[in-house]
This record gives C-alpha cells, sequence and structure tokens, in this order.
C-alpha cells in the first residue's frame, strides 16, 4: 500500500513540475506556436498572446490542512514590478479555487470528490492593477481533477431472487448480477471489477468477469425434495481483484423450481371399507391417499379402477382440491346376494414428463368393500305398472296386481294401501293382502283417461319400512257416446231459392275414440221426411242440406226446424237426432243474406248503449244519495241540556279525606237546574255506591230569613231539599255539595263564598257560622274560622 502510494505522489508531483515548467519556461515557446497556428488559419486578424495553458490537474480527497496548490499563472508582460493583477471567473471561482492576484499562484480551498464533478472550467485574466484595464484576452482552462480508489463497488440490487428448475445440468444460467464503482475507468484500475462467491459453494458459481451465476453441481444433487431454497453471497472486488482493492456484496436468493420426476405411491398397500346396502348412487364409500413428492402441476394425479368382482357396482374419480380418490357406489347394493367386494385400482401422474419418469409409471393398491346388512323396505318386482280396464267395467272388476317382497332374510309377510292423495275420490283400492286392484267406482274415460296412483308396501312386522311404487292405469273407450253436430250452425235460405240447391254442409263430432277411426252416417228423421228439405251423406263425414222446392216466404214461415240423425259405424251403434235450424232471408240475386227476422226481432227489442250507460249512471247516483245521507244521520247528536255559553260547570275539589277530587267525573251539572224536569226523584240513592247507615245524625236545619218571594221559588225549594238530604248521608260523595252553593239565592245564610268576592271586600269577614253546617263542612271551617294571628305565622 505504502509502495502504491509513493508512485501516486512521485506521478503527481512529475507532472506538477511539468506544469510549472510548461508556465514558466516554455511560455514563449507556445506562444510562437499558438501565433503560427492562428496565423495558419486566420491571416487577416493577428492576436498577440503573451501566455496560455490548457488543464490542471488535482487529487482528489485532499486530506492536508493547507489549501492544495494547483499551479501558478504568469504573463509575458507581468515584469515583477506589480503593475499586473490576475483576476479568476468560471466554476467555484472565489469560493473553491482562489488565485494570489499578485503572484498568480492558484489554489484548491477544500477537498474535491471526482465522483460529484470530475473537472472544473476556469478563466483567468491578466489586468492593469491600476486601471483594471485587460492587460490581455481572457484565456480558459480546466482543472481536472485526479481519480484514487474511494469507492466501493455497489450493486444494482441488495437482493436478488431468482429460480431454476431442479435436476439442471451443470452450468446452467441461474442469474446474472451486476455491479458498477463510481471511480474513473479510464484511470487505473480503480473501477476493474471482479465477481467472486463467498457462500453458495459447492451448488453454484460465478463467472468472475460477468456475474453470471452457474449451477455447479449435477442433476442428482440439484434435488428439490431435499432442498429448495439456496442463499449465495456475490462480492464485487474492484482494483481487479488485487490486494488493496474495495469489495462490495450482494445476496441472492435461489429457490429450485419443481419439476415432475418422482410418481405417486400409495400410502398403504390394501385398503378397507363398509357401506350400508341400502346406500344409493353415488353415496360415497371411502377415500384413498396417494403421495406424491412434487408440487401443483406435477402432483396431479388421476385413480382408476383395473380389475375386481365390483367395476360395475363402484366408480373411483379424483377430488381436485385434496387430489384423493373418491370410491363412490355406482348401482344398488344387495348384502343378500353379496356381502363383500374387492377391487384393484391405480394411480398414475395426469402430466408425467419422460425427462425424468416413464410414462407408464404407476402404482397400485386392494380396495376391499364390505357391505352391512340393514332391514330393508319390501321391493316391488318392477319399478313401475301400466294396468288397462275398459270404461264399462263393474265396480269390483280386478284390474290387476302387483307384488312386493322383503328382501331381508326373514322375510316378513307385505301388507298393500294406495296413497289416497294420489286417489283423493278412491276409484281404486288395492287387497292388502295379495296387491290385487280392483274398482270401487265408474270409470268415464271421456272424463279421465289415465288415473295415476301409489301403491304403498309395508312391513307386517315393521310398519315403518315402507316402499311405494306408481301405478298407471289406463281406461279403455268404449262406444258409450253418440256423435252429435260438431257446430251450432246458423244455417238460412233465401226467399228465391231453387229445389235442390245446397245450403249447407254440417259434419258431426263424437266423444268415442275407436281404433278405426270415426265414421259417421247422416239422414234425415222420419218426422221431416215431408220437410222442405233433405239430406244427403257425402260419405266423408259430413253431410249436405238440400232444398227441396223453389221459393220460400219469410212473412208466412220465418224459420223451418229439420231433425238430422246421426250414426256412428261402432259396435254397439251409437245415434242422435239434432235438430237444424234454418231461417228464412232476403237475399239479393247473387245470394248474399239481405235481412232475416231474427236481425229485425233484436233490432227492435234491444237497447242502445247509451242508454245502459244513463241507466247506469242513474243507478250510481242513487247509492252515493243513500250513503250521504246515513253518513250524516250517524253524525247527528242530541241537543244538550246546556245551551247557553254562559253556563259553566263548576267543582268544589276537596282533598285529604273529603273526596275524589279532580278525577271524579260525576260531579254534579247545573244544567240539572234549568230542566227540573229531567231530574230524577229527589229521595232516589245513588246507584253507583253501596248505601250504608248514617255515621253521624243529620243536623238541624238553621231557618233562613224571610226573603221576598221571587219567580225562582222552585229552585229555592230544590235546593234547600237537596242539601237536607246530601248532610245526612255520609255516603255522599263532597263533590256532590256544588249543588248547594251553585246557585245563591236572595237571603242565603251562606251569602258567597267566591274567593273573587273576599278580596274585593276591605272588611273583615266572619266564617265562624261554617262550624254551624255539619261535619260535612268542619274542614272548610277549620281552614277559615281561625284568628289572624294563626295567619300571621
Amino acid at each position: 500500500m505504502r509502495t502504491w502510494t509513493v508512485c501516486f505522489l512521485w506521478v503527481w508531483a512529475a507532472q506538477s513540475v511539468d506544469a510549472m515548467a510548461f508556465l514558466k519556461g516554455t511560455v514563449g515557446e507556445e506562444k510562437a506556436r499558438v501565433t503560427q497556428e492562428e496565423s495558419d488559419v486566420e491571416t487577416l486578424r493577428r492576436v498577440k498572446r503573451g501566455w496560455m495553458w490548457k488543464q490542471f490537474f488535482l487529487q482528489e480527497e485532499y486530506t492536508g490542512t493547507d489549501n492544495q496548490y494547483i499551479g501558478k499563472l504568469h504573463s509575458d508582460l507581468d515584469r515583477g514590478d506589480g503593475t499586473v493583477m490576475y483576476v479568476l471567473t468560471g466554476e467555484g471561482a472565489g469560493t473553491i479555487f482562489v488565485i494570489d492576484a499578485n503572484s498568480g499562484d492558484l489554489h484548491a480551498t477544500r477537498s474535491l470528490d471526482r465522483e460529484e464533478k470530475p473537472y472544473y472550467t476556469l478563466r483567468a485574466q491578466a489586468v492593469n492593477k491600476k486601471n483594471g484595464i485587460p492587460l490581455e484576452p481572457e484565456t480558459e482552462f480546466i482543472v481536472k481533477l485526479h481519480d484514487i480508489n474511494d469507492n466501493e463497488p455497489k450493486f444494482e440490487k441488495e437482493v436478488y431472487t431468482a429460480v431454476v428448475p431442479e435436476r439442471s445440468h451443470v452450468g446452467t444460467s441461474v442469474i446474472q448480477v451486476t455491479a458498477h464503482d463510481a471511480d474513473d475507468e479510464m484511470f487505473g484500475l480503480s473501477a476493474k471489477l471482479i465477481y467472486s462467491i463467498s457462500q453458495g459453494h459447492p451448488y453454484f458459481s460465478v463467472e468472475s468477469n460477468t456475474g453470471i451465476i452457474r449451477t455447479a453441481l449435477g442433476p442428482s444433487d440439484m434435488d428439490r425434495e431435499q432442498r429448495e431454497h439456496y442463499q449465495v453471497v456475490i462480492e464485487a472486488k474492484d482494483m481487479a481483484g488485487q490486494r488493496g482493492g474495495l469489495t462490495g456484496s450482494t445476496t441472492v436468493n435461489i429457490t429450485l423450481t419443481d419439476v415432475n420426476d418422482n410418481p405417486p405411491q400409495f400410502s398403504q398397500s390394501i385398503y378397507q371399507f363398509s357401506i350400508p346396502e341400502l346406500a344409493k348412487a353415488g353415496e360415497v364409500v371411502g377415500r384413498v391417499r396417494a403421495v406424491d413428492a412434487d408440487i401443483g402441476r406435477n402432483a396431479e394425479m388421476v385413480f382408476t379402477l383395473t380389475s375386481g368382482d365390483g367395476l360395475d357396482v363402484f366408480d373411483i374419480t379424483t377430488d381436485r382440491n385434496t387430489q384423493e380418490g373418491i370410491l363412490t357406489v355406482k348401482k344398488p347394493l344387495d348384502y343378500e346376494k353379496k356381502k363383500s367386494y374387492t377391487l384393484q385400482i391405480q394411480v398414475r401422474n395426469t402430466h408425467p414428463d419422460p425427462r425424468f419418469v416413464s410414462v407408464d409409471s404407476k402404482d397400485s393398491a386392494t380396495v376391499r368393500v364390505n357391505v352391512e346388512d340393514v332391514d330393508e323396505p319390501p321391493r316391488f318386482e318392477r319399478s313401475s305398472y301400466i294396468l288397462e280396464v275398459k270404461e264399462d267395467a263393474a265396480v269390483g272388476t280386478a284390474i290387476g296386481s302387483i307384488s312386493a317382497v322383503d328382501p331381508d332374510a326373514r322375510r316378513s309377510p307385505v301388507k298393500y294401501t294406495i296413497d289416497r292423495h294420489t286417489d283423493v275420490d278412491r276409484i281404486f283400492n288395492v287387497h292388502a293382502g295379495n296387491g290385487s286392484i280392483f274398482l270401487q267406482k265408474p270409470l268415464d274415460r271421456e272424463n279421465l283417461a289415465w288415473h295415476n296412483i301409489s301403491v304403498i308396501a309395508a312391513e307386517f312386522n315393521d310398519p315403518q319400512q315402507t316402499s311405494r311404487v306408481p301405478v298407471y292405469i289406463r281406461v279403455l273407450d268404449v262406444n258409450d257416446n253418440a256423435p252429435t253436430l260438431a257446430y251450432l250452425y246458423d244455417t238460412f235460405v233465401c226467399e228465391n231459392s231453387k229445389s235442390g240447391q245446397k245450403i249447407q254442409t254440417i259434419t258431426a263430432v263424437d266423444r268415442d275414440e275407436p281404433k278405426a277411426g270415426h265414421r259417421f252416417f247422416f239422414s234425415l228423421a222420419p218426422e221431416s221426411s215431408r220437410a222442405n228439405f233433405s239430406v244427403r251423406d257425402n260419405g266423408d263425414n259430413t253431410a249436405s242440406i238440400f232444398t227441396r222446392r223453389t221459393g220460400f216466404r219469410r212473412s208466412q214461415k220465418s224459420t223451418y226446424l229439420v231433425s238430422v240423425v246421426i250414426s256412428d259405424g261402432d259396435i254397439p251403434m251409437q245415434s242422435s237426432t239434432s235438430t237444424l235450424t234454418i231461417r228464412v232471408c232476403t237475399c239479393t240475386r247473387d245470394g248474399t243474406m239481405e235481412l232475416c227476422n231474427a236481425e229485425a226481432l233484436s233490432g227492435s227489442a234491444g237497447l242502445s248503449t247509451g242508454a245502459l250507460v244513463a241507466i247506469l249512471l242513474c243507478v250510481l247516483i242513487l247509492l252515493l244519495i243513500v250513503v250521504l245521507f246515513a253518513a250524516l244521520k250517524r253524525q247527528k247528536k242530541k241537543e244538550p241540556l246546556i245551551i247557553s255559553k254562559e253556563d259553566v260547570r263548576d267543582n268544589v275539589v276537596s282533598y285529604n279525606d273529603e273526596g275524589g277530587g279532580e278525577e271524579d267525573t260525576q260531579a254534579f251539572d247545573i244544567g240539572a237546574l234549568r230542566h227540573p224536569e229531567a231530574m230524577e226523584e229527589s229521595n232516589k240513592l245513588r246507584r253507583d255506591i253501596l248505601p250504608s247507615e248514617p255515621l253521624y245524625p243529620p243536623p238541624p236545619l238553621r231557618r233562613a230569613t224571610a226573603a221576598p218571594a221571587r219567580d225562582n221559588a222552585d229552585v229555592r225549594d230544590f235546593i234547600n231539599q237537596r242539601v237536607q238530604e246530601h248532610d245526612g248521608s255520609p255516603t255522599a260523595p263532597p263533590y256532590d255539595s256544588l249543588a248547594t252553593y251553585a246557585y245563591e239565592g236572595n237571603g242565603s245564610v251562606a251569602e258567597s263564598l267566591s274567593s273573587l268576592g273576599s278580596v274585593s271586600s276591605e272588611g273583615a269577614q266572619d266564617y265562624n257560622y261554617l262550624s254551624e253546617w255539619g261535619p260535612r263542612f268542619r274542614k272548610l271551617a277549620d281552614m277559615y274560622g281561625g284568628e289572624e294571628s294563626d295567619w300571621d305565622c
């Protein structure tokens, strides 16, 4: 290290000396050379330069305490008399770089980093110190920093992630890592990098110049199932890897990806399962598992049944989520027929890789399935029955029979019933013992041609064990319906019709359905043999109506009735007589109907649409009037006893033990005084409480002073009578006392008890008379009969 430092200083010193010599000793030569070059380029203009230079060199990362000396600027015009001053401008002038104005010495004030800025461009000029006039033109020069190895290599990423397939061959490329050195690549070996691996041997290696990481072991050693993840540390060293160089490192996480190099294998050689014999198709018997060391798509497998005595009874599929084989029931089981099954199953990869594993690589195992005995319900011989019966069969006729047996070894007897939800009308019944189905009600194919019922079979010993079977009963047709006219024909004959003219073609329908098809025969009924019309059978289940005379008169006879006999060709033959109504109409010459009697009648008797609408509106208006009248009648109330607004219903409310208070709703109504005829008799007792014996004897009545007779004597007598009655009855509530003071009258002993009157009176009032009114006014007498001193406190 010291040797390199000494060499570096020696080189720098030599360059510095050369630069100084260049500045001091060869300025004239440079001047002559520059002058010669300029004269060659531009002969018309000649500039005389006293000094010129190209660049200076400065070492980066200077660690000294003094300013770092760069070089000396000197002009031929400087004779050392102090009249020349040197001026420095450009990048960092005055801050990073300073110049001695008298001597021209150039210094750097602080340490510089080449990686931040490799060179600086400056301009220097010699001027007259006294007046500042330039003595020579301004000259530009460069200060270039010499690089030193002060930056370590740095990788693009701190951590790399890479994958490589397992079982790769030696030298398989994994990833390339790249480092960069901020030092100058053009100067020395500071930026010359060499890669090496410090962690990851012996599995991986790295190319020293490119940084490419490759596998270093063979396929057998790079097995993901043994080791999946690797961590490799790569170093990059500058100075071409020589001693003293700086080093940077990075981590590479390498993962081996899976390849299909392992076939699946069963976890056991024999599997045993049990399944009830009543298991339905698709029910799971069990699951078998095979192990594959691979993962993902390479671990997908498929299970198959290869041999055994239950290939048609069982099936096996693969669960794609768990990669398990699912053994299921394919057909119904029967413990009484076969109690166990033995199967051979096989497993293999879905996507084999022939580079590592043979395509035919697979594994096998044995599966034994035991069928468990279960108490089974009765089993019908067939899954469904189809029976036929003629529609004219008599009640009690046997239609057919069904049969079911108990499949268990004990062979329990079976009882048959019909599910009445499928035979609501109870048309059929079944014999409980032998399963014979017979009629209970007559049938009619034309109403219902098929009957679908369900028959239930249950064990006698265990009625809970039941099964059912659908029975389809077809009702066969019997020729029991006569044919009739297919339509209600609107037939007319013109007044000017001629004899033998066809006026209508008719056909018939029959509700029966003979196997050979319908065949109808038409003829004129005997009672219509002398009619004015004839019927001709066309032989194709139609008939034509012809006239037998010429000319008809609507005024003489407007309609004719023609009876037609229609017969079918089945056995037993059925026939019916249908009446055809023929109207006589006025027609044009070409036979177009103009007017018939029926139309005239309907036109004269009918009502117009406007008339019907008017009638409906009248009915609606009447209904609204009736509804409004009823509503107003309900809202009508009786006239109240108190009509005047000045009548006031006042209640004297007394608390504590004196009465019911404000909530008492049976207070006396002053309106009763206005209508004495509406009051009850004075001696009638209260009905809402149970009367009892008086607790206090009735007090003697005070005689009122004589008063002049007035027209309200009846009112005064009524009040006095009520006072006497209520004073003698302790059961009467105190609010009834309102009747006593509601009307004051002339000469009242009590005078007015109104609080308004008491306030307006300036003199003292004597309330001692209240104590003479009996026990019912005792509380009021105690409140108002005290001395004034009692109230002052």
